[in-house]
């Protein structure tokens, strides 16, 4: 089914349930709210899992494990100051809970969360996705969908053998270099980027940009941690041959064996095991009706059904992979667009498009309560706001405190790229293109749905119990003593 022929059908779909499910979503009508909103699951072809029919590996698995040790360490760092876990750390809903992230340069590199402080404010120009469930997303990762699985089979997480493109390659040409599946290719670039992982002046003798620094930049850090070539003694300690040897099996000599491709193997699979999908939601589509309460229901009803949530937040994991505009207010730092540098067009820097001049990722809505704050820079720091944003986004825009903004993350033409965001959308609608359109929802009916957005979230991810095997603890091998020891910024540990 192609793009179009697809998004048709969601529409009309939506539409059909928009006009079974109002009158009981408003609270008028006889019958039974389980009743409609089973019919609502089964209309959407719902199981309620988005791991079903996934080959996920356990976070006990051996390259899991030797992933989750390279994610905490700042040896893959090129100040050795970040780590993979500086901007998603597990207690932090899988990113940081900050607008935009921090990586490089921070005041305390080991201070994680609200309380993270770079003298020049943040660099990092958008929010920091969550890794959790990343083994579920089939198409697209970043929130331009830079890393890309050209054949976006369902179910495979990239690993279809299409192949999968990432910024080193042009859109539309696979990467050979990009791993077997899409968290292992978007493991390529947090490390090869300045702001997040790099700094600036790590591997730049051959040029700060292109396929050739980043290959270059990836070649010295897996030499580094392998202590071998340019790398040899720049660790000290330096224990990661066994971790490998562990992980792969065998006794391959350190040159054939720590490569960066191995090493982006063991990041997306200690991702790829942060499956958090064990929600009240889940079980009421398995048949407990009373896994979630009167309002959560309802809510649900809303967002099959009259607020058309379900258009663009589709299926199980609640994202249908696409792009829109949806003119969340610009705050950030800007990605490289328009005339100074200073604002971010999201999916049209991939496509070049004008209907994708800030269109964003649809994120996923499984574990939303811990995943804020929301929007592709941080914009949001509520739920609430979030959702109020999509029922009108431009009352929300003309709603939105500019002034209140923390001086390190506002940008002077905010408030002016928040409008061209904002007239994108409306071109976009008038040309036919869906985005989210204006709905008045009673403030009873946006708490209804709150309520079902928070039966999303998988227990696990708020409890430091539960989310133990994924952090590492004093009884494990440190192969370079640079484990990344979080603390949130009262001192207390993550």
């Amino acid at each position: 089914m192609t793009r179009s022929k697809a998004l048709v059908r969601a529409i009309a779909t939506g539409a059909v349930l928009t006009l079974a499910l109002s009158a009981c979503a408003s609270g008028d009508g006889d019958e039974d709210v389980d009743a409609q909103l089973r019919s609502a699951i089964e209309a959407q072809g719902l199981a309620g899992d988005p791991s079903i029919g996934r080959d996920l590996p356990d976070i006990g698995d051996p390259l899991a494990q030797l992933g989750m040790k390279l994610f905490y360490t700042k040896g893959l760092g090129g100040q050795q100051d970040s780590a993979c876990v500086t901007c998603h750390h597990p207690m932090l809903g899988g990113g940081d809970g900050l607008p935009m992230s921090i990586g490089v340069g921070a005041e305390a590199p080991d201070v994680l969360g609200p309380g993270r402080v770079h003298p020049g404010g943040p660099l990092v120009p958008r929010n920091a996705p969550t890794t959790f469930n990343s083994g579920m997303w089939d198409e697209v990762m970043f929130h331009d969908g830079r890393v890309e699985s050209l054949g976006k089979t369902p179910l495979l997480n990239g690993d279809d053998g299409y192949g999968i493109r990432t910024p080193d390659r042009p859109v539309g040409y696979p990467d050979v270099n990009a791993g077997p599946n899409l968290p292992a290719a978007q493991s390529m670039f947090p490390v090869v980027s300045e702001e997040e992982m790099r700094g600036f002046d790590f591997g730049t003798e051959i040029g700060n940009t292109g396929e050739a620094r980043n290959g270059r930049v990836r070649d010295l850090l897996a030499q580094i941690i392998g202590g071998y070539g340019e790398g040899e003694g720049v660790l000290n300690p330096n224990g990661w041959l066994t971790e490998f040897h562990t992980a792969f099996g065998g006794d391959a000599p350190v040159e054939e064996l720590i490569t960066y491709s191995n090493i982006g193997l063991a990041l997306g699979e200690y991702e790829r095991s942060q499956v958090f999908v064990d929600t009240p939601w889940r079980a009421y589509v398995a048949g407990d009706d009373g896994a979630i309460g009167d309002g959560a229901k309802r809510g649900a009803l809303l967002f099959y059904g009259e607020a058309a949530c379900s258009t663009c937040h589709a299926g199980d994991f609640f994202t249908d992979e696409k792009f829109h505009v949806n003119a969340i207010p610009q705050i950030g730092v800007g990605r490289d667009s328009g005339t100074f540098g200073d604002d971010d067009w999201g999916r049209y820097l991939e496509t070049g498009a004008e209907e994708d001049r800030y269109a964003f990722r649809t994120p996923s809505l499984v574990n939303v309560e811990v995943t804020g704050p929301y929007g592709h820079d941080g914009a949001y720091d509520t739920l609430e706001d979030i959702v109020r944003h999509h029922l009108n986004p431009e009352r929300a825009i003309d709603e939105y405190d500019f002034t209140s903004l923390d001086s390190s993350i506002r940008v002077g033409n905010a408030e002016r790229y928040t409008q061209d965001a904002l007239e994108q959308l409306q071109e976009n609608r008038a040309n036919g293109i869906y985005t989210v359109r204006d709905i008045d929802l009673s403030d009873d009916q946006i708490d209804q749905i709150l309520a079902f957005l928070l039966t999303l979230t998988d227990p696990c991810v708020n409890s430091r119990e539960c989310l133990a095997p994924w952090i590492p603890d004093d009884s494990m091998s440190d192969p370079d003593g640079l484990r990344l020891d979080a603390v949130d910024g009262t001192g207390n540990d993550l």
